[in-house]
């Protein structure tokens, strides 16, 4: 049996904010990750929670699913101590019959003992000025279900306007878990974004 040390996978970085990391996933995530899915308060807005099992395998696909323009779910790793903390990123929304093809959505996922200090806008921010900076897209939506205050006072910090004519009823929600159906939706697009960064730098 050869002692030669196999390599271990080495993180892509896809951007850095003052105290978060956004990179692509590692196998060390998996006990992050695992814990992000089976917590009731993380998971509460949703109709199921994973299975280690059902959480390791999708781990497993995260990284092959980053599209060619750099569009996926990255993990947030803290800067100062190299732990993961959850996951934030820029993805099609695939929703047909809901929004075009074309729509970019944002979202995250923290775990609960980070809540509270503001990571989820850090990263957002910083993915938002990628996505109108870097990659010209035209507009991103983001949406939850609407008692999930949480999320859409993120959605509210980053100065996404509300587009109530947007709202749907997620087709992949059971009707076992009727409240869970509605989802508001809040856009951004790249005009939006300048003005509300302009408006920072004179409140600042």
């Amino acid at each position: 049996m050869s002692n030669t040390m196999q390599p271990q996978p080495v993180a892509t970085t896809l951007l850095e904010t003052s105290r978060l990391v956004l990179r692509r996933w590692l196998p060390t995530d998996r006990d992050l990750f695992r814990e992000i899915n089976a917590d009731p308060d993380v998971m509460a807005f949703f109709p199921f929670r994973r299975s280690h099992d059902e959480s390791d395998a999708f781990l497993g696909k995260l990284n092959d699913m980053f599209s060619e323009n750099g569009l996926g779910f990255y993990a947030l790793e803290l800067r100062e101590t190299g732990e993961p903390l959850g996951f934030c990123g820029l993805t099609y929304a695939n929703m047909p019959g809901i929004f075009p093809a074309e729509t970019v959505e944002i979202g995250w996922r923290l775990a609960a003992r980070y809540w509270g200090n503001g990571y989820v806008t850090e990263a957002a921010e910083a993915l938002l000025d990628f996505a109108f900076v870097e990659k010209d897209i035209k507009a991103v939506v983001s949406f939850a279900v609407a008692d999930n205050n949480r999320s859409t006072a993120v959605m509210k910090r980053l100065g996404m306007h509300r587009a109530a004519g947007m709202d749907f009823d997620h087709p992949r929600v059971p009707e076992t878990h009727p409240h869970l159906k509605r989802h508001v939706v809040y856009a951004m697009t790249p005009e939006e974004w300048t003005r509300r960064n302009a408006r920072l730098v004179e409140e600042a």
